[in-house]
Order: structure tokens, then sequence, then C-alpha cells
């Protein structure tokens, strides 16, 4: 897979919905239920990081649920490519960007959104081709100015900022013309995931869906 090719998938996930879930389940019993509340709500792209025991087992879980496009985040190495890949995902989302990450990814034929913090970093990404990225951690690296600023020299990159997003600052990330949606934990609470609030979880993911963009 190229990297153009993987960044126009992931232009269409990202389409998909202004918000996608970053879920860390410790859990995998619960994995598919939380990716159907979500989808009922209108979120359909689910990133599942892999950073519990339980993440590659949630992937597959959640690969079955009707309506659900399941990626991989936290993706570090080429392992980690690897078995996200046999797990399921159909999508990887990485904290930052290496070369071996990049040639796993696409040796493997699984669509990319690499992370940039820098300007250094996105031109780099998009010197490789990728010209959809993550931006992370979003409100550390100064948030919504910071990206705005970015987009007069750097417009051919749109982004999923990630990090410190939630739903009192989604709508001002999102009304950015170099942002195509976001990332955010908040529409899966760990204390709801854990007590099965699936219809709770069901209003905060429409409450999402709803955001403006």
């Amino acid at each position: 897979m190229t990297p153009e090719h993987a960044s126009e998938l992931n232009a269409r996930v990202c389409a998909l919905a202004p918000v996608i879930p970053v879920l860390v389940i410790d859990d995998a019993a619960l994995a598919a239920d939380l990716a159907r509340a979500l989808v009922a709500g209108g979120l359909p792209a689910l990133e599942v990081t892999l950073r519990t025991p339980a993440a590659l087992e949630a992937i597959r879980e959640m690969s079955q649920v009707e309506g659900g496009v399941v990626g991989a985040g936290t993706l570090l190495t080429d392992k980690d490519v690897e078995a996200a890949k046999e797990a399921g995902a159909t999508f990887g989302v990485s904290p930052g960007a290496t070369r071996r990450l990049l040639d796993a990814c696409e040796a493997n034929d699984l669509p990319l959104l690499p992370g940039a913090a820098t300007p250094s970093e996105a031109m780099y990404l998009l010197e490789r081709g990728y010209s959809v990225q993550k931006f992370f951690p979003a409100e550390s690296n100064g948030g919504v100015p910071t990206l705005k600023a970015w987009g007069a020299p750097i417009p051919q990159v749109r982004f999923c900022p990630t990090g410190g997003v939630s739903l009192q600052n989604a709508a001002t990330y999102l009304a950015l013309p170099n942002v195509l949606c976001v990332g955010g934990s908040w529409v899966a609470p760990a204390a709801m995931v854990r007590a099965g609030d699936w219809a709770g979880i069901t209003r905060l993911a429409a409450e999402a869906a709803a955001l403006p963009r």
C-alpha cells in the first residue's frame, strides 16, 4: 500500500463522523457491546489502543459488529502492525512515526494515520506521501492556534487532533479547514463501560456525532 492510498482511505474513515472514539479496553468481553453502543450513536470509526492485554481480542470482537470500522491505535513497532492486521484492524494510528513503522504499515497494507507534533514531522510525512495525519498530543502542543498557524504554510495536510480534545473544545478544532475529525476518549468513560451503561454511551456518541464541521 502506498502512503497516498493510505491517506485516501483514512480520509474516508475520518469523514464517517466528527469524532473517532479512542478506546482503552481492559475486558474484551465488553468490546462488542461497546462497539454496538457507539455505532448506534453515530460513531462508526473506532480506535482501540494497544495499551492493554485485551486490546487485540477487543479488536477481533469489534470487527464483527455490523457498521463498525475498527482500527488499532498506539502502533509503535512492526510487530504491533502485524498483530493488529491479524486481529482485524482496518486502519492504524500511531502517536508518532518512524521509518520502520511506516515501512511495516505499507508492507502489511494497513492504512496508517501517523502522528505529528511539529511542522518538521508533518513535512517529513507529507514528503513520504502522508497527507492525512494525527496531531498529537493536540492540547499540549498548542491546540487550535497551532493547527491554525500550520494551515497557511502546510495546507496540503489535514489532521485528526487527539489528546486533550473534549466535547467542550471539539467544535473549535472541527471548524478549522485543515481538520477532518477529532479523536477523543470522552464518549466511552471507563466507569460507564465497566457498568455496561450502553444506553448512556450511545447518548454521548450521539452528542459527539452531532458536532458541526
